[in-house]
């Protein structure tokens, strides 16, 4: 199975998360995790290996985080290298909106998972956008 995890600082996983499920639906194979303020580093460590104690050797991991080298990023890092399961990741980091419903919707129909990494960046990089309001500085009457 191809798995979508994604972790992060503060609650931003876990809300981005519900956002995607919002648009995907309720999905065994997408999870979420994040490091709190309360919480030590080694308290998220085993909160994610819980999280992915049923990965198995043939599964696949798409790992979106929040920031390159951060704790969560990392930790998760070296929970997938310890159950030997950094092979069959592909790792993103600076996850958003559009990249992660992509990677939802998208991640069974690459066999491939570089190809899927292109297609996962680019919709990452197309989300965003610079939106610029043209303002109209003629006659009020034009409201």
């Amino acid at each position: 199975m191809k798995y979508v995890v994604m972790v992060s600082h503060g609650e931003f996983a876990p809300g981005l998360h519900s956002a995607v499920r919002m648009m995907t639906g309720n999905r065994s194979d997408v999870l979420s995790t994040s490091l709190r303020e309360d919480m030590s580093a080694d308290q998220f460590a085993e909160n994610f290996a819980e999280l992915v104690k049923d990965f198995t050797a043939d599964d696949q991991v798409i790992l979106l985080a929040d920031i390159l080298s951060g704790s969560p990023f990392t930790n998760a890092l070296n929970v997938l290298s310890d159950k030997g399961l950094i092979g069959n990741t592909l790792i993103i980091a600076g996850m958003n909106m559009p990249l992660a419903i992509t990677a939802v919707l998208m991640k069974d129909n690459f066999d491939d998972l570089a190809t899927l990494k292109e297609v996962l960046l680019s919709e990452g990089r197309m989300g965003l956008t610079d939106f610029v309001v043209e303002t109209n500085d003629g006659d009020d009457d034009d409201l």
